[in-house]
């Protein structure tokens, strides 16, 4: 049974038991207004604690239920029948109580969670809102300002801040159901806990400030519907009665529920669980991970260094003298004074996890290490020379990563003796924070080097997604082929602006000639003349860029680039680039015209998806939706439109 009802004297205990997760399924919202009714009818019984099996409280609806036809009992009916109860109901909370399961445990009259618990509204991951009464619930339990930011950004709290702002009565200290057994008993003979749909809501603490919030939400949107509609559904609740915002939340939400963005949220959010699935390594057990190496402490390897710190994996750094390993160290502990900032971590963990860094500019230091990933320069003789000197130092049995951008990995892995063990590892930039990895499987490569990969990617929490050998693998060889096509496109007549614009409308961070500046034009310009010799002379070649580098305007690093940036950091659009595309043109014997955002959008987005039929073909990527993971995840394509492969598939939305 999903939910079963044991009494300890005159105290029921519901228990949740549907694994993984205790998601809310039909299920579940039968066996709960059975214990009500039980509890209710039951004179023995004085109070009811809702616990869950397992690892967490609900984490939220059984998403898989979203594409049939609803089915009774509704969950908005069974927290009514809950928050009417006359005999009080306790949710004793671990893990995380999300969505559905939250709006359970605001239906209750106490809640009591483990410290290390975690709550949240997140359906706007989902392009939905709350729609069993979270929205007008949370505002008259909470600090209308603390229910807008957790209602529209979807982010959890923890446990802590729960209690601070009141959503939670307790922290358990010990045993969860010993602790919820202690709270209620306190509270038998006190009288029920006025229902929080009876309670007057929190109003903003201060207008003007509620002005901005809402302006700055609008800002974040980004064309999105889920956040606005939470907004709203905030605001109904804070002015209209319980009844009538409860109505209309649940209007928005089963609208919000057949829309396209919510499909295509839902589409994201099954492709992030199936991305890294390789069929081949179902039984295959990984090396183990005590002792990680990097080589190379510059932006890319100090960020990779700190990643694994972070993890509690020690790491040792090899750098080529004194000076660079001091260096090297510097940038890791700016970014964990970085996360100390934060609070993500404290004094005394920062310096733990600083304990665990060495530095060394000789290789036998790596004779311990488990997993070693190479982070230098993307030159093929440097990369040539670190794994032949890794081979000669590192255990038979250590796997050897290269992070390399776009170099051949079957061609580095020829330097070792033992190919079998080296995989890549491409890690995006700041690599402690970007979510994605790439996981290059080489020609050669043994499915335990691969698991090891994986577990990696796993202990560093991130999405780890899998790409054959090719040029740029998934991501960067997507994103160099409609580099170039906006580099057409431009000298066709457009302005460096106008794309970034049609961009950022179309939901991107920022445009491609933004983020180009943003890292420095001379890398991409390096790997240009890398490239010359083998390129393919019928293929049409953009000189603008080149231009621009042979002028010394490498991007915001030198305050000119795409654009002009006179206070560091604020592009500014620059005549000069414009007459530079004007004299390509004229140069290559073409007339200019004018372009509509949506030409250039579907320009984009046709190159992206070509390209990406193409990677799937040549079998680099497992799937359509591991395109749209590594899209999404490291090149801020719009989440909420569920990636170029998905809308190849779904032309009108």
């Amino acid at each position: 049974m999903a939910v079963t009802l044991t009494h300890l004297d005159d105290i029921a205990i519901a228990t949740v038991d549907n694994p993984p997760v205790n998601a809310v399924n039909h299920a579940v919202r039968e066996g709960l207004l059975a214990a009500l009714a039980e509890t209710e009818a039951n004179p023995a019984i004085r109070a009811t604690i809702l616990l869950c099996a397992g690892r967490s409280f609900i984490a939220g609806a059984d998403i898989r239920e979203f594409g049939q036809p609803p089915k009774p009992p509704h969950l908005p009916d069974v927290i009514d029948r809950m928050e009417g109860a006359t005999k009080p109901w306790l949710a004793a909370i671990h893990g995380t109580a999300l969505g559905g399961g939250l709006e359970i445990a605001l239906g209750c009259h106490y809640r009591i969670a483990a410290p290390s618990a975690r709550l949240g509204l997140p359906e706007v991951t989902l392009g939905l809102i709350p729609g069993a009464g979270g929205t007008v619930r949370l505002p008259r339990l909470i600090a209308a300002e603390e229910a807008l930011e957790m209602i529209s950004g979807g982010k959890p709290v923890t446990a802590p801040k729960a209690l601070d702002i009141g959503l939670i009565d307790a922290l358990a200290e010990g045993d969860l159901q010993e602790a919820a057994l202690d709270f209620l008993r306190a509270r038998l003979d006190a009288p029920l806990p006025t229902p929080l749909r009876h309670r007057q809501p929190h109003a903003p603490r201060d207008a003007a400030d509620w002005d901005k919030r809402r302006q700055r939400l609008h800002a974040r949107a980004r064309g999105q519907a889920a956040p606005l509609a939470a907004l709203e559904a905030i605001e109904t609740a804070l002015k209209e009665p319980a009844d009538l915002a409860l109505a209309r939340e649940r209007d928005s939400f089963l609208r919000l529920k057949s829309h396209p963005e919510s499909a295509a949220l839902r589409h994201v959010f099954f492709a992030e669980r199936a991305a890294g699935q390789m069929p081949r390594l179902k039984d295959v057990t990984p090396g183990p991970l005590t002792q990680i190496g990097v080589i190379g402490g510059g932006t890319m390897g100090a960020g990779i260094a700190t990643a694994c710190l972070l993890a509690d994996l020690p790491v040792t750094l090899i750098e080529r003298d004194a000076a660079a390993c001091e260096a090297g160290r510097a940038r890791v502990t700016d970014s964990l004074d970085g996360a100390r900032a934060r609070r993500l971590i404290d004094a005394d963990r920062h310096a733990t996890l600083l304990s665990q860094l060495a530095t060394d500019t000789d290789y036998a230091a790596l004779t311990g290490a488990d997993l070693v990933i190479e982070a230098v320069f993307e030159d093929m003789d440097l990369k040539h020379a670190v794994f032949a000197a890794l081979d000669a130092h590192t255990r038979p049995d250590c796997i050897l990563a290269s992070n390399t951008s776009y170099l051949d990995i079957n061609d580095i892995a020829r330097a070792t003796a033992q190919p079998d063990r080296v995989i890549g590892l491409h890690f995006f930039s700041p690599a402690h924070v970007m979510k994605l990895l790439e996981l290059i499987v080489t020609d050669r490569a043994s499915d335990r080097a691969l698991a090891t990969g994986f577990a990696l990617g796993k202990r560093l929490r991130k999405l780890t997604v899998p790409a054959g050998v090719c040029d740029g693998f998934i991501g960067n060889r997507i994103l160099s082929s409609y580099r170039r096509d906006t580099d057409a496109i431009l000298q066709d007549g457009a302005t460096p602006s106008q794309i970034d614009q049609a961009m950022r409308d179309f939901g991107f961070p920022m445009g491609i000639f933004e983020m180009q500046d943003l890292a420095g034009l001379d890398i991409s310009w390096a790997m240009r003349k890398r490239r010359a010799a083998t390129r393919d002379p019928s293929e049409r070649y953009v000189d603008i860029a080149d231009t621009l580098c042979e002028a010394g305007r490498f991007g915001r690093k030198t305050g000119r680039g795409w654009y002009l940036y006179e206070d560091g950091k604020t592009p500014i659009p620059d005549p000069e680039v414009e007459e530079i595309a004007r004299q390509s043109a004229a140069a290559a014997g073409i007339t200019r015209r004018s372009f509509s955002d949506d030409e250039i959008i579907s320009r984009i987005l046709a190159t992206m998806q070509r390209e990406g039929e193409e990677i799937l073909n040549e079998n680099i990527a497992e799937r359509a939706s591991d395109i749209d993971v590594v899209m999404i995840n490291g090149y801020g394509f719009p989440r909420w439109r569920g990636g170029p492969m998905y809308m190849a598939g779904h032309r009108n939305s």
